[in-house]
């Protein structure tokens, strides 16, 4: 077998999922899923409207050469509320597209479960429910009546780390809840449900049967750099209890039928072991023939004690997770092919029995039409790389049967909406026309050939575009921009170079013509509220970020009325291509008036003011109404507040989350207003304390403030927490060597930053960008 050939008879096809194609949620009977319900769902959209056009699609992948194609059914349109009563029209449509795939010649493959539950199930307990996983064997049972004397190979449930944790654990997908217990007790139920519905199949006959499982190598960054380095022994600890999380949670179970020691530690601490009886393992564990393996990413991990679990790896604490110095997909995903061939050597070495195949492997970019076509070089230099890391892994003797792109089609990327471009095919959502990009047309010459072209993939540059139309560099960017100076003879002769090559004008074409500079200005406001540690720890990452994307930085203070205005005249003066404004308050006229200069600007923390000026902000609301739940959930239900100054919108925001939480529980709120330093919080603390004595517990706005509530709780020889618990807000440094260490809500530094570059470049490659919100975590430390 040459460099560039894959075994006779492996295996090329996409794959998809029923909630993100099908559309017609409310059409032949289909019931509501959880997807349906959530505020980040589609609520009813069409969608692809695959449900109405699969003949379409299918004539499509035969087109291309698929020999598989991997989709999901439905449960709610099989079984409208989770249980009981099958709903004949809803398998109706699965009968015709199985057929259809046959007649095409494309191997149908079944995913009984891709996310979107019954909410009828959900509102029963969902997951959480040990009865959830006995109706999805009446599920599997059923789907397997209707088409099991046609599908030859059946998947169980797709990706169950990211339906538990994600969706019960840190609340971002459906249904939306956030309980580190509830997630162990989801994914258990998952394997659980696996493991039933596996039985089902196996006594109705099936042959060809396993699960899905998105899985990622877990390094520090010193062994992304270097596979050879050996990190600490704490790095090692921390790259082996997120491994642990992530991957050997499931692993273990459904191949050895057994959980990690280590894992059995955490889940025990955080949920208990009642959730997992006698005799699941066995059930879990029995035999599979399959094992899907969807890869994207690997996990970068170190050791740094104080660092607050993340919400979808419970028992992550002390625990940071870092960022990967490469190229990153448009969804921000590093791009590191290395560690499929990484992962694939781990699971052969491993568990050497196992068959494998890659279910999912594909990316997100940005896309752009034009009238000769959509030439995403980028998707298709991603899955060409990942394809040859594939290969090596191959040559090493691993057991891949085949390779499944994601997606087929562009499509509903869950709580990211419509704005994600993972598919090989463009869908125009307001006619539902299908175009083939060049990722597609590339893939089907992989698939005839039964392997890749000799060279790489490469995006066409300027000059080659210039030596083919036998013009100059700028004469191509003026073309380009749409300057009307070009002769007629020059222009059309860099159009046809450029349908020929398949050129994408990047930043550095538009450059010649708009004079770009390639500099960023870095704007600093005089912080108002001791946010000197984030605004340093900001310019170092945002500046890192940005100078690794080409671009120059200038620093500038924004202090006086004189520095305002000289860095007014720089940006007018077009010597900035764009303007980051930090910190996150008291922005004034500042960024309104910068952003009337037509440089795209970006701000630190929402504006006072309604503005259309793209930002980057925390949730301080949610993060506030997180911390006065752990309160009350603590059984504290006399809660004061030491609320900063009411003009600065971040105390706003968490004083109006405070407020929230306790309007829940039937509570109203009792504040005493504080500046911003710890004197001033040790003043309305005492203050509270004295007038109001029956007070319990104390949430602060910011951690300077708790520190100064400790000190006056303290003075007033009230002890801490039995007497009273003080939560604060900021997570500084300070804020876990009090005594006792102080439970606080964590503003994420370093995703503000990676969120402010991102946008920063986004807007200035002319895309539109909105404001983004990220979410803060609440940290549990001894004062609570």
């Amino acid at each position: 077998m040459s460099t560039t050939r894959f075994p006779e008879g492996f295996v090329w096809g996409v794959s998809t999922s029923a909630y993100q194609i099908e559309g017609a949620t409310t059409e032949d009977g289909r019931g509501p899923s959880i997807w349906d319900v959530f505020p980040g769902g589609r609520n009813g959209d069409p969608a692809c409207d695959h449900y109405r056009r699969h003949g379409d699609d299918v004539r499509l992948m035969k087109d291309l050469g698929m020999a598989a194609y991997r989709f999901s059914v439905s449960w709610p349109r099989v079984m409208p509320t989770g249980r009981g009563r099958v709903n004949g029209p809803g398998l109706d449509f699965y009968d015709r597209l199985v057929d259809e795939l046959l007649a095409a010649g494309i191997a149908p493959y079944a995913t009984l479960y891709h996310w979107d539950l019954p909410q009828a199930l959900e509102d029963e307990g969902g997951w959480t429910s040990r009865d959830t996983a006995h109706r999805f064997a009446d599920y599997a049972r059923a789907v397997h009546d209707r088409l099991g004397d046609r599908v030859g190979t059946w998947f169980t449930i797709n990706e169950p780390w990211v339906a538990a944790f994600l969706g019960y654990g840190a609340g971002v997908h459906a249904p939306g809840r956030r309980s580190a217990a509830e997630a162990f007790t989801a994914a258990h139920h998952m394997l659980l449900a696996h493991g039933l519905g596996l039985e089902a199949l196996r006594s109705a006959g099936v042959g060809r049967a396993g699960i899905v499982l998105n899985l990622s190598p877990v390094l520090t960054p010193g062994q992304l750099g270097d596979l050879d380095a050996r990190p600490s022994e704490e790095d090692a600890a921390a790259v082996a209890r997120i491994d642990a999380l992530n991957n050997r949670q499931f692993l273990e179970p459904v191949l050895r039928g057994r959980y990690p020691a280590d894992l059995l530690a955490l889940v025990e601490r955080t949920a208990g072991l009642g959730h997992v009886h006698d005799g699941d393992l066995d059930l879990i564990g029995r035999p599979i023939d399959l094992l899907g393996v969807n890869y994207y990413t690997p996990t970068a991990v170190q050791a740094r004690p104080g660092a607050a679990a993340d919400p979808a790896f419970p028992g992550s604490e002390d625990v940071l997770f870092c960022s990967v110095p490469t190229a990153v997909t448009a969804m921000g995903w590093p791009i590191v092919p290395s560690g499929l061939t990484l992962l694939l050597r781990r699971l052969s070495r491993e568990y050497p029995e196992t068959e494998m195949m890659i279910t999912e492997n594909g990316a997100d970019f940005v896309d752009v039409l034009t009238a000769d076509g959509i030439h995403d070089v980028e998707r298709t230099s991603f899955i060409e790389e990942h394809l040859r890391a594939l290969r090596v892994a191959l040559e090493e003797g691993a057991k891949v049967r085949g390779y499944l792109v994601w997606s087929l089609l562009d499509c509903v990327e869950w709580a990211d909406g419509y704005r994600r471009k993972f598919g090989l095919v463009h869908v125009d959502l307001e006619t539902q026309r299908r175009r083939l990009k060049d990722s597609a047309l590339w893939y089907r010459d992989v698939i005839a050939r039964n392997g890749l072209p000799d060279g790489r993939t490469r995006r066409p540059t300027l000059e080659t575009v210039a030596a083919r139309a036998g013009v100059s560099r700028a004469t191509v960017s003026r073309v380009v921009n749409g300057e009307a100076s070009v002769s007629a003879e020059a222009r059309d002769a860099v159009l046809r170079a450029v349908r020929e090559l398949g050129y994408v004008p990047n930043a550095a074409a538009r450059s010649l013509v708009t004079r770009r500079t390639d500099t960023v200005a870095l704007v600093l406001s005089e912080p108002r509220h001791g946010g000197d540690a984030l605004i340093a720890a900001i310019v170092r990452y945002v500046t890192s970020m940005l100078e690794g994307a080409g671009k120059q930085i200038t620093l500038m203070l924004a202090d006086t009325a004189d520095s305002r205005r000289r860095v007014i005249q720089h940006v007018e003066a077009r010597q900035a291509d764009g303007v980051v404004l930090l910190p996150p308050d008291d922005h004034g006229p500042l960024a309104e008036r910068l952003a009337r200069t037509g440089v795209p600007v970006v701000l630190l923390g929402r504006p006072a003011v309604a503005s259309l000026v793209p930002h980057v902000d925390v949730d301080d609301a949610g993060g506030a109404a997180a911390a006065t739940a752990h309160l009350l959930g603590r059984g504290r239900r006399r809660i004061g507040m030491v609320c900063g100054p009411t003009d600065l919108v971040a105390v706003q925001d968490r004083l109006a989350g405070h407020r929230d939480a306790l309007r829940e529980a039937g509570l109203r709120p009792l504040l005493a207003l504080a500046g911003l330093d710890r004197e001033s919080g040790a003043a309305a603390a005492g203050r509270l304390l004295s007038d109001h004595p029956e007070l319990d517990a104390l949430f602060a706005t910011s951690d300077d403030l708790a520190i100064g509530a400790l000190r006056a709780a303290r003075d007033l020889g009230r002890r801490v927490p039995e007497d009273l618990a003080i939560a604060g807000f900021g997570d500084i440094d300070a804020a876990s060597c009090t005594t006792p260490a102080l439970t606080t809500v964590r503003v994420p530094v370093e995703d503000q930053a990676l969120a402010l570059a991102r946008l920063m470049l986004s807007r200035l490659d002319g895309r539109h960008a909105g404001p983004v919100v990220l979410p803060a975590r609440l940290v549990v430390r001894d004062s609570t």
